[in-house]
């Protein structure tokens, strides 16, 4: 009489369950990274100490935390990346916020909207030579102002020049690429350039030249234009569609900030990773001229790191709107979104 062994019977079917089991384990683990949402970032410009924050959320996994694969390009400037997002070519990007409510006016429904507000003090800025006779905005009729085409204060200036009464017929603009701005300036070829403070000192700086000495900075919110600057913006599309990983990329950022704070020697680690041919001293003061200068507005200890006042960037939308004659007048709440902010007591208070 045959014996019957159950188990013995059963042992051909174990080698195929154990290889299925194999094969299931090795493409789940493919489908578990491509869980990740995958996010196209670019900056304003081309990389430097104050963009520390960004490379320190990649480089410390704080994207990767949130469920995030975040790749960060290079910028053309500060009004260049709205666009860029706009169009789809990028989910989010680093620019100027009154670039958004341009657009907000002009094409609502393609404007990208801000999340996170970084630059909240108004860094655009008129230069010119130390021993210039350009004293006011009114002094540029019959001079020529040169800048970069996606200069932030470019575009503003007609607002500017609406509020400083400045007969636009009167002055010639022309446009340089952005690393011939202070060679040009110091040897006469244009009477002033647009420019960002923080930009500009510090370009100058890697040329040789002292920015406190040898420049003067006719500065746009010495006329009313108290306007912010640079914000973390997403599309449309993708705030609509992606709304936790908008959240998880401003929670990420928000973290990185508070690191960058602590310890801003980690932070200059992560930018010279990046491109290490900078000059890490001269970044490192960037960062912290960034800190103090762009990003520390009185608001900063009541509302927080990261918000705007719903009144100031009423105000300033109003600027826009009259000074261009826009079509319609955008709401503060279609160009900035602050329901993905952290709670406020995880935000910076102080920053310098």
């Amino acid at each position: 009489m045959t014996s019957f062994s159950l188990r013995a019977a059963l042992r051909p079917l174990a080698a195929p369950a154990a290889a299925l089991a194999a094969a299931f384990a090795l493409t789940a683990m493919p489908l578990a990274a491509q869980a990740q949402t995958k996010i196209k970032f670019v900056l304003q410009w081309k990389f430097e100490g104050s963009q520390a924050w960004f490379f320190v959320a990649q480089d410390k996994g704080y994207f990767k935390a949130e469920g995030l694969d975040v790749s960060i390009d290079q910028g053309e400037g500060s009004a260049a990346s709205i666009p860029k997002v706009a169009s789809g070519a990028y989910d989010a990007g680093f620019g100027d916020l009154n670039a958004v409510i341009d657009l907000a006016a002009k094409r609502p429904a393609d404007a990208p909207v801000g999340v996170y507000m970084l630059y909240n003090t108004p860094p655009f800025t008129l230069i010119v030579k130390k021993d210039s006779p350009i004293k006011t905005p009114k002094d540029l009729e019959g001079k020529t102002i040169g800048g970069p085409a996606n200069d932030g204060a470019l575009k503003l200036f007609p607002a500017l020049a609406k509020i400083a009464k400045v007969d636009t017929s009167k002055v010639n603009i022309t446009n340089m690429a952005p690393n011939l701005r202070e060679q040009m300036l110091m040897r006469g070829q244009v009477d002033a350039t647009f420019g960002y403070v923080n930009t500009v000192t510090f370009s100058a700086k890697a040329m040789g030249i002292d920015a406190a000495k040898d420049l003067r900075f006719i500065r746009y919110g010495d006329y009313g234009m108290d306007l912010y600057s640079n914000a973390v913006f997403f599309s449309r599309k993708f705030v609509q569609e992606n709304p936790k990983a908008v959240a998880g990329f401003v929670k990420a950022l928000n973290r990185a900030i508070k690191d960058v704070l602590a310890d801003p020697e980690m932070a200059m680690d992560a930018v010279m990773k990046r491109e290490p041919l900078l000059k890490r001293e001269v970044e490192k003061e960037r960062l912290l001229s960034a800190l103090r200068n762009d990003m520390s507005h009185p608001e900063v200890a009541r509302i927080g790191l990261g918000d705007v006042d719903d009144k100031r960037l009423e105000r300033s939308i109003e600027i826009l709107v009259d000074a261009n004659q826009l079509a319609r007048t955008p709401t503060p709440g279609e160009v900035f979104n602050r329901s993905f902010l952290p709670p406020r007591d995880q935000r910076p208070s102080k920053l310098f």
